[in-house]
């Protein structure tokens, strides 16, 4: 162990201890893609020297965690002040492209837990070119600089049920490698269902069992702006090599490149190129291939060559599952707090239509609870999160209603709001009625309109009705509480 001040080279207990306390706190992911490489060279003058593999590596860990690392040498040596980093063997910077994130700017971006070990091409300046030559390559290396994978995106964390079971599957699938067995992989839906997370997991996996793999990750919108960037800096030749070298190409939310067309005419010829060399191309979009307007037949066709997956609006046992899994998380860092019976439920209940809300709503909840030191309650819960509740209140309409009234009981819609009286419809149309007042904010009136041009009298017979059927057979009962969740959902 070093003593306090020594200026000697560093012995491999001391910076074995020290990585040790870093991979504590950083976790086991960032450790093995970024801290793991490091060797110690020297320390000097209160500058400790690190080797890296690649300038990038050096970049990333300086702005990621440069301020970690000198807080474990002042907790073992008291006289480092500053890093640097030195690349262990000189050889072009490796490049790594990233998804961009919210509050970063158009230059950055997140995403790769792999630092590629693909080299800018041979047409890129070397070192001792012109200065002009010098300032370009400077501007391309700031267009690809790296940035993490979220940590928490991983298989381990990813909740899965019926809405989710098919897609959670086919990225499993690709994600043990080899071979692309679905290429491309197109997930589709809505915001926050998962196809995200699931991009993010397939990289963690990919990178956790071949480190040298290549993986590319980002947005389309990152794409176009890189082309534009080539395009303007005349780097054209660049950029094609750099998306055409890859083993692994990951694009998240690729709508956005339709109607641009240079951009999806370049997104076009690089898929193809990949495809040919069995690469594997993961995307995900807001909707089916087939369904992004402005896109030409020729690419969306091709883009739906693979497996397309759907992932379906979480349903209220998938809600449940994703709450109970983050409560889980949050206790073992604040093991005394309490969430009462019935919390769970509710929230699962009425945040209904994206999980991101879901979970920020928790967040919330367990953060005010423990700060403010209270046990979460269904009072707690309601004060807390009364503008997220609003916000999340869903309008339900009536001619929704109807439809799913209709389809519970196996009816045609037009039979229930007709004129016919028989028992298998009246009933249905009382309930649909029933369910009308209460979980709409219309009055009798429309209400009685809807349903074939009823008196406002009939739909308040009906509700009156329903009210008593609901005490006298259980199975009304729990019809109305199916029908109800089908509704919320």
């Amino acid at each position: 162990m070093y003593s306090r001040g020594s200026e000697n080279l560093m012995d491999t207990d001391f910076w074995g201890e020290l990585k040790n306390n870093l991979r504590k706190a950083v976790g086991e992911h960032n450790f093995t893609a970024w801290i793991a490489p490091l060797e110690l060279d020297r320390v000097k003058d209160g500058v400790a020297t690190l080797t890296v593999p690649t300038n990038y590596a050096g970049i990333y860990v300086e702005r990621n965690f440069g301020d970690q690392i000198l807080n474990e040498f002042g907790a073992l040596r008291g006289n480092v002040r500053r890093l640097v980093f030195s690349v262990s063997k000189p050889k072009a910077a490796p490049v790594q492209i990233s998804r961009s994130e919210a509050g970063d700017n158009a230059q950055a971006g997140v995403a790769s837990p792999v630092a590629p070990r693909q080299s800018l091409p041979q047409s890129a300046p070397r070192h001792g070119a012109s200065g002009g030559d010098q300032d370009m390559r400077a501007k391309l290396e700031r267009m690809l600089q790296p940035a993490p994978l979220d940590p928490n995106s991983t298989f381990d964390s990813f909740v899965v049920g019926k809405p989710n079971e098919l897609a959670h599957a086919a990225a499993r699938r690709v994600a043990r490698g080899g071979k692309p067995e679905f290429n491309p992989l197109f997930f589709y839906g809505g915001v926050g269902l998962g196809k995200t997370h699931l991009m993010h997991a397939i990289a963690w996996e990919l990178q956790s069992a071949n480190p040298d793999l290549n993986i590319v990750y980002l947005s389309a919108e990152q794409f176009m702006y890189r082309f534009v960037q080539a395009l303007r800096d005349k780097k054209m030749m660049d950029f094609k090599s750099l998306f055409r070298n890859v083993d692994v190409l990951m694009v998240d939310d690729v709508q956005f490149i339709a109607g641009k067309d240079s951009t999806q005419e370049e997104f076009f010829h690089t898929f193809n190129a990949l495809i040919e060399h069995n690469k594997q191309i993961i995307l995900s979009g807001e909707c089916a291939p087939n369904e992004i307007k402005n896109l030409p037949v020729r690419i969306s066709s091709r883009l739906s060559s693979g497996l397309v997956v759907d992932l379906h609006p979480t349903d209220y046992e998938l809600r449940l599952g994703i709450l109970q899994s983050k409560v889980d998380t949050f206790r073992a860092k604040h093991p005394d707090l309490e969430v009462a019976d019935g919390v769970l439920e509710f929230l699962a209940h009425r945040i209904s239509t994206n999980v991101r809300v879901l979970e920020g709503a928790l967040t919330r909840l367990f953060a005010f609870a423990s700060l403010v030191g209270r046990q979460i309650t269904m009072e707690l819960t309601q004060d807390c999160l009364a503008d997220v509740l609003r916000a999340s209140d869903r309008k339900i309409s009536i001619e929704e209603i109807q439809r799913c009234v209709a389809e519970h009981y196996n009816i045609r819609l037009s039979d229930m709001i007709g004129p016919k009286r028989v028992r298998s419809f009246a009933r249905p149309r009382q309930i649909a009625m029933y369910l009308c007042k209460k979980m709409t904010s219309r009055s009798l009136p429309e209400i009685g309109k809807r349903f074939g041009g009823r008196d406002h009298t009939t739909v308040m017979h009906a509700v009156k009705r329903v009210d008593e059927l609901m005490v006298q057979d259980a199975q009304i009962a729990d019809d109305l509480e199916l029908l109800r969740r089908a509704l919320e959902a």
